[in-house]
């Protein structure tokens, strides 16, 4: 089965800048969309952003400008850049995949642990 790990989460100053990392093994299928979606103490998940195999990209209008998602098929890893951060991007930040059309992606069918990131005023 797919396995998803993230990595990259911390501690950092508002204004600083992480670089979010989720590893994907178990591999049998290209893996068409994937995201990472994060959850804000006494907050709803959201999806934050999404990209597609053919890099097609998604952000909500929060991190517009300030976060980048890219995907390195060869080394099956999605990344996350995060810059300027702010306070209120404290949460937990969740990698997802999903092998389907657009159609059934959504929401991403397959989830990762999850990966701190605090973001301090």
């Amino acid at each position: 089965q797919l396995q998803l790990v993230e990595s990259g989460g911390g501690l950092v100053q508002a204004g600083g800048s992480l670089r979010l990392s989720c590893a994907a093994s178990g591999i049998n299928l290209k893996i068409n969309h994937m995201g990472w979606y994060r959850q804000a103490p006494g907050k709803e998940r959201e999806l934050v952003a999404a990209i597609s195999i053919g890099e097609e990209i998604a952000y909500t209008d929060s991190v517009k400008g300030r976060f980048t998602i890219s995907r390195d098929n060869a080394k099956n890893t999605l990344y996350l850049q995060i810059n300027s951060l702010k306070p209120e991007d404290t949460a937990i930040y969740y990698c997802a995949a999903c092998y389907g059309v657009i159609s059934e992606c959504v929401p991403l069918t397959h989830w990762g642990q999850g990966t701190q990131v605090t973001v301090s005023s």
